[in-house]
């Protein structure tokens, strides 16, 4: 079969894998599948199931099914869907399926809140999920609270999340949860008469939460935290004695790495996880809806986790004394996984492999699911080569290369610089289609995890107050590095991308130097003055990470914005932005972008109507496939046509 080079229609060609939920009958599970309709413009979702003989097929018929959860005694599944809202009406259902795939499935709740967090108890007889409580004026809207808006959800000034009981056989809904709080995780006691859960009610510092645990019958609540702490998951032990909980105390602010802590129900706190950092923290365009759950507890006691390790995530378990042990490691990605028994269901991914369902047996890894094989067959995938430096400081940066598809020796290519957002992310073994079109297109993808970097040390995570600095030499430096050993890179057309922080660094980078040809900016910051105020984490997230307020520390934070330097801008820029990005505002992107018109500089702006800040990830298939082409036809123009131009006039 003769291959071909990665296009940007080609993401209407993937089917996304995620959501591994093992049956309590611990052979087999069930899994959302994904797959891109363009003729509708939208993502139609599926649950499928693994029987005990590999074979899999599907349970629901969508469009819209997702989160599945198995009931105690595995007969039955329940859902989240959106089958009978109509497309911009907020809200979620739960539907429950039977497993033997009698009858049709049968909805027993919607909520306008929208459903999350989806929990069977233990005894079978209620569900518990967490949901939106009030909703914003019809009109003129009063608000009292902040944030006014958040990115995803829209407007949510007079929104609270609580957590709701649901009846399986009749659909009533009670309320658990009250008051101007916000729950964000949950989980049932072993004997379901108890909820822990984690929440906040300080909306101004939205990181500092709690654990409480709350009666199911009285509704009861005691606080467990004896502080509070950034918090993101909470799961009950087996015996109920324990609660495992994923977070950190902010040593080093937002930028501290995540712990797996065991909480006593009178409050000890103990971490168990050692130094890894307790995340999935690596970038791809390719994945399914997931869960979101990354602590799971074995019946027999164990702990396991996934952690941000040097480009990949691993699997890891450790026991209530401490003691971790890798479980499912190598250049790899397993994005979620669900415990069955003497079995583990995950899915995995790596650099040229799309995600797929994998089972783990008897130390055995076994790829289950081949949905996307027949593609990849047909497509010319080169492989990342991984590279690492000394900084000038000393320390060593790591960064991979990806060399154009059909690369020839003795040629010189054009590239293209990625920097992932955050900044507490990461690139590595992560597939990122993007990545691929570019290299499809004929141009070498550098890209690197500098300073600021989730899945290294602490030390290297943290450049809070220090935007710019180190993070922007590591950069700088890597381009200098691949330059000098890879000769087939033309150090003369070189081009500069990135998206939120990665934006941020776009913006910096061309208002700093002129060594870029051409530049994409994408959901980005070029003024932290604005964005204080302006965004749904401004107010908390600019006072950690850059380190003042507006009225206080005005020359620090605009000696931090891109925008001050904007008179120094040489390089072409192309600036990307959703309108209703409201973690990055669209003000951003327009004063970046009048400024420059204003100084005669080459620029254009292209905005993304109904898409938020996850636009190159959750957004419409026809607007993720039309940004990457205007991507792709930016560094043509000015990597290639202006190049050849040049070079033509001077023969």
């Amino acid at each position: 079969m003769k291959h071909r080079p990665v296009k940007p229609e080609d993401l209407a060609r993937i089917t996304l894998v995620s959501s591994p939920t093992a049956s309590p009958k611990e052979h087999e599970a069930a899994f959302v599948v994904t797959r891109i309709d363009l003729e509708s413009d939208k993502y139609i979702s599926k649950i499928w199931l693994l029987e005990s003989d590999n074979s899999y097929a599907a349970l629901t018929n969508g469009p819209f099914d997702q989160q599945p959860e198995w009931s105690p005694d595995g007969k039955l599944l329940a859902f989240v869907s959106r089958r009978t809202l109509k497309e911009k009406e907020r809200g979620g259902e739960v539907w429950i399926v039977r497993r033997d795939g009698r009858g049709e499935p049968w909805m027993i709740a919607k909520l306008k809140g929208g459903v999350e967090n989806l929990r069977w108890s233990p005894d079978g007889k209620r569900l518990l999920l967490i949901s939106g409580v009030g909703e914003p004026d019809e009109d003129v809207k009063t608000a009292k609270r902040l944030p006014y808006w958040f990115n995803g959800r829209g407007l949510v000034y007079k929104v609270y999340k609580h957590l709701f009981l649901l009846d399986p056989e009749s659909g009533e809904t009670r309320q658990l949860t009250k008051g101007d709080r916000d729950v964000v995780a949950a989980c049932w006691s072993p004997d379901s008469k108890k909820i822990a859960f984690v929440a906040y009610s300080d909306f101004l510092k939205p990181y500092l939460e709690d654990v409480y645990i709350v009666d199911v019958e009285s509704g009861e609540e005691e606080k467990v935290t004896r502080e509070s702490m950034y918090i993101v998951d909470v799961e009950w032990s087996p015996k109920g004695d324990l609660l495992a909980i994923r977070g950190h105390k902010l040593e080093r602010g937002l930028s501290t790495h995540n712990k797996v802590w065991l909480l006593g129900l009178n409050g000890e706190l103990k971490s168990i996880s050692g130094k890894l950092d307790v995340s999935n923290s690596m970038n791809s365009d390719v994945r399914g809806p997931g869960k979101g759950r990354l602590l799971q507890w074995s019946k027999d006691g164990y702990l396991y986790f996934l952690a941000t390790d040097r480009g990949t995530v691993h699997l890891y378990r450790a026991s209530i004394d401490g003691d971790i042990e890798l479980i499912i490691g190598g250049n790899c990605i397993i994005d979620e996984y669900s415990l069955g028994g003497d079995k583990i269901f995950y899915v995995k991914m790596t650099s040229t492999q799309l995600p797929e369902l994998w089972v783990l047996e008897n130390e055995e890894e076994r790829k289950v699911t081949k949905f996307n094989d027949f593609l990849l067959s047909q497509l010319d995938l080169a492989k990342p080569e991984k590279f690492t430096f000394k900084a000038s400081d000393g320390c060593t940066v790591e960064g991979w290369i990806l060399k154009p598809a059909g690369f020839e020796t003795g040629k010189k290519y054009p590239a293209v610089v990625e920097i992932h957002g955050g900044p507490m992310t990461a690139y590595g073994e992560g597939f990122m289609h993007e990545f691929h079109v570019l290299s499809g297109a004929g141009f070498v993808v550098i890209y690197t995890n500098p300073r600021g970097s989730a899945g290294y040390t602490e030390e290297f995570k943290d450049i809070r107050y220090a935007y710019g600095e180190r993070d922007y030499q590591d950069i700088m430096e890597a381009v200098d590095y691949v330059v000098r050993e890879y000769e087939f890179i033309d150090p003369e057309k070189i081009g500069v991308t990135g998206g939120s922080y990665g934006g941020f660094m776009t913006n910096w980078i061309v208002t700093h130097t002129d060594r870029f040809k051409a530049a994409v900016t994408q959901r980005s910051i070029c003024n932290w003055v604005s964005f204080y105020g302006t965004t749904d984490i401004g107010f908390w997230f600019t006072k950690d990470q850059i380190g003042g307020v507006p009225w206080r520390d005005l020359e620090k934070l605009w000696e931090k914005s891109p925008l001050k330097y904007v008179e120094n801008v040489k390089t072409p820029l192309l600036i990307i932005h959703s309108v209703e990005d409201y973690r990055c505002w669209l003000d951003q992107a327009l004063q970046m972008f009048t400024a420059l018109k204003a100084l005669g500089r080459e620029v254009e702006l292209a905005v993304f109507p109904g898409e938020n800040h996850d636009l190159s990830r959750k957004g419409k298939p026809k607007h993720r496939i039309e940004r990457l082409k205007k991507i792709l036809g930016w560094f043509e123009k000015y990597l290639k046509e202006r190049a050849s131009k040049t070079s033509g006039s001077s023969c």
